[in-house]
């Protein structure tokens, strides 16, 4: 045994010419070389193993051995480790064998920091028992140095040499350094495998992740079964092997297995998607009725005798992965795998295959609860269109109630029409139900989804009308303090309803006539256009063409609303329809005031049905709306004396007096005259402190309506 502290022997001196001089002066040169090399190697290796077997051939020319040992300390297990063993000889030393840190020469210069070195096996010395195994190896000598950085011990470098050798102390500090180079090398290789296993693990961790959300975004994309789970199957298949893939829902009412999605791709034509398997003669039962994860090795499958497993089998099948399918404590089914290789599925993927089966179970509770869902719906819809069907007759539009061969005509040309997006003119006497019969053509179209706006343009001031129809902005006017979105831009993709449409003012109707044509606008205030698709449907009761040929009316905006006019027909031409309406608004009434009226008597009928009904449907409404309020019981009381005052015939005049007729005829007339005289007076100037409104006594706009209705125009 020997001490790193041991005299050397005396350098030589100056001009010897011995052999063993020579060796001496030579070996400081080899040293220098190994250092490079070893220098070398480093750079060069990346491998613990190609490492040292570079470094025993650069060594082995600057110190004797035939034997390079490495042992490693492991910090998780508190343990040295036999890593490494190059030799140019067979070796009994074992590559992973653990090495206590108690009682051995490793541990002693693990712990000390101080070189062993052992000059003859043969001679008596500490660690009798590691000297005694040395001994078997053929080891003469050997030399045990520790690895040490300045941030941690690595562990021990072991050089051994089949003879006895005395270790020199020039000898000693070579194998000092050489100890201190090879550490950093090995730590730094340590470390670079750590990084590598940590790279791994993190691209691992990457992909699974990735997976997990492929198949979250192939959940939520509503692909078809099928579809579904290839894409899960092609998910799966980038982290782990297999070839098979399955859903199996679990039915409880017959306790067996359905098979509802499969994917085996390269099978040569292994099952159809409707096959079903006891819950206790398959795997996936297994893994249901435990709640766990099941593996089932080919061994395991062949107990299960299946049309499936037989298939699976047949097909090569060496491994099956079930997983249960696990929703709130609620168990749906298994998710299957299988794969044509041995142990294909490890615990990391089985982890992973959990995973996956949280999303396809909530997946799948959610599917089955929407489909739950629209089947209610899909029936509630039926029955929907069975009521509606039994309560509308043939000619029964929404509220237009009637069977008349007049009402006939226009319901029929309603129907025409509706289906295109022609302009609709409706026609008609004030109380038809022309709005009624709008709503029918915007019903009965492909935009009855979308909005109806309907404007009555008697019922707006002329100066409002233009910001009601296509809006304004903010400022626009004195008053418009917001912004304003006009009925045109509401009716967008919808239809708008104008009525009344004879009452637009002249000044309004280029603008109105614009959009129709284009189908383009601005707001008050505002330059930007704005674009509407807008079918439009305009009624009046009133005869444009008189109004055309005395220029109070457009003539291009007229032909522009009458593509297809419809004349809904007067309550006086269907009076067929009476007893129906009459019927009809009984019952209305009756239910919203809450009166037991179910009666009618055949005078009041007949009364009914003999009356002109200037006011038309709306006036028989108001008439019956009345006579159920005042009715006391079952019978409907209607007041007769209104009718038949109303149709008596008119009683002879006084001598002297003046029809209505004529009076009303020369107040007109006399009202013409005046307004046409302080017209005369301004020159045609309307507005202004001087114009004819002033002199009047009248708003701008109310004498523009005045003049309109007396059909008084500036002569050309």
């Amino acid at each position: 045994m020997a001490n790193p502290a041991s005299p050397s022997p005396d350098p030589p001196q100056a001009g010897d010419s011995s052999p063993a001089g020579g060796q001496r002066r030579e070996q400081p040169r080899r040293q220098i070389e190994a250092f490079f090399g070893v220098g070398e190697a480093i750079a060069q290796q990346r491998e613990l193993g190609a490492l040292f077997h570079d470094l025993s051939g650069r060594l082995r020319a600057v110190t004797p051995f035939d034997s390079l040992v490495l042992v490693l300390f492991d910090s998780a297990r508190n343990a040295l480790g036999l890593h490494l063993v190059e030799s140019s000889r067979p070796s009994s030393f074992a590559v992973g064998q653990e090495i206590s840190l108690h009682d051995t020469p490793w541990s002693w210069v693990f712990e000390t920091q101080k070189p062993l070195l052992v000059h003859d096996v043969a001679e008596e010395g500490p660690f009798p028992a590691f000297l005694a195994s040395m001994k078997q190896e053929r080891a003469g000598s050997f030399a045990m140095v520790p690895l040490t950085t300045a941030q941690r011990r690595l562990g021990v470098l072991m050089l051994a040499a089949g003879r006895p050798h005395h270790y020199v102390a020039e000898e000693i500090r070579f194998l000092h350094r050489l100890a201190g180079l090879v550490a950093v090398a090995v730590d730094n290789i340590l470390n670079f495998a750590r990084v590598e296993s940590l790279q791994k693990q993190f691209t691992r961790e990457r992909d699974r992740l990735q997976v997990l959300l492929d198949i979250a975004s192939a959940l939520v994309s509503n692909l078809a079964r099928q579809e579904l789970f290839q894409a899960i199957a092609a998910a799966l298949a980038r982290v782990m092997h297999h070839d098979f893939t399955s859903l199996a829902l679990y039915d409880a009412s017959t306790r067996r297995l359905r098979i509802v999605a499969l994917d085996f791709p390269h099978a040569s034509g292994l099952l159809g998607a409707e096959t079903s398997v006891p819950m206790e003669a398959s795997p996936a039962g297994q893994a249901l009725a435990s709640r766990q994860p099941y593996l089932a090795d080919r061994a395991a499958l062949q107990r299960y005798n299946t049309p499936i497993i037989r298939a699976l089998l047949q097909e090569g099948v060496q491994t099956v992965c079930c997983v249960p399918l696990l929703v709130r404590g609620a168990a749906l089914g298994t998710l299957n795998l299988a794969s044509r290789r041995e142990n294909a599925f490890r615990p990391e993927d089985v982890e992973l295959l959990q995973q996956v089966a949280g999303q396809v179970a909530i997946a799948i509770q959610n599917a089955l609860a929407f489909s739950e869902i629209d089947a209610l719906k899909n029936k509630l819809a039926e029955e929907k269109l069975y009521l509606e069907e039994e309560i509308r007759s043939e000619l029964n539009f929404e509220d237009i109630v009637g069977e008349s061969p007049a009402l006939r005509k226009a319901l029929a040309q309603v129907e025409t029409v509706a289906a295109a997006n022609s302009t609709v003119l409706l026609l008609g006497e004030t109380g038809t139900g022309k709005e009624l019969f709008a709503r029918a053509i915007h019903n009965l179209s492909p935009r009855r989804e979308r909005t109806f706006v309907k404007v009555n343009c008697a019922a707006i001031p002329a100066g409002l009308l233009e910001s009601e129809l296509f809006g304004h902005e903010r400022g626009a006017f004195t008053g418009a303090i917001t912004q304003k979105i006009g009925r045109f831009e509401l009716a967008d993709n919808g239809t708008l309803f104008l009525d009344e449409v004879a009452d637009i003012p002249l000044e309004l109707q280029p603008k109105l006539l614009r959009v129709l044509q284009e189908q383009e606008f601005e707001r008050l205030g505002s330059a930007r256009t704005i674009h509407a698709d807008v079918r439009l449907v305009a009624a009046t009761n009133r005869d444009l063409a008189p109004l055309v040929a005395e220029r109070a009316f457009r003539s291009d905006l007229y032909y522009r609303l009458n593509v297809f006019p419809i004349q809904v027909p007067p309550l006086r031409e269907r009076a067929g329809d009476i007893p129906l309406l009459v019927r009809y608004f009984v019952q209305k009434f009756s239910r919203r005031l809450n009166k037991p009226v179910q009666y009618i008597p055949v005078e009041a009928m007949d009364a009914l049905t003999s009356y002109p009904w200037p006011g038309n449907v709306r006036e028989l409404e108001n008439l019956i709306e009345r006579a159920v309020l005042l009715s006391p019981g079952h019978e409907l009381r209607v007041p007769m004396a209104e009718l038949r005052a109303d149709t008596a015939a008119p009683r002879p005049l006084p001598p002297g007096a003046i029809p209505l007729e004529d009076s009303l005829s020369t107040l007109e007339d006399a009202e013409r005259q005046h307004i046409l005289r302080a017209l005369r007076r301004t020159r045609w100037v309307i507005g202004g402190p001087k114009g004819a409104a002033s002199i009047l006594g009248l708003k701008r706009t109310t004498l523009q309506a005045r003049m309109r209705k007396l059909g008084i125009r500036r002569p050309s």
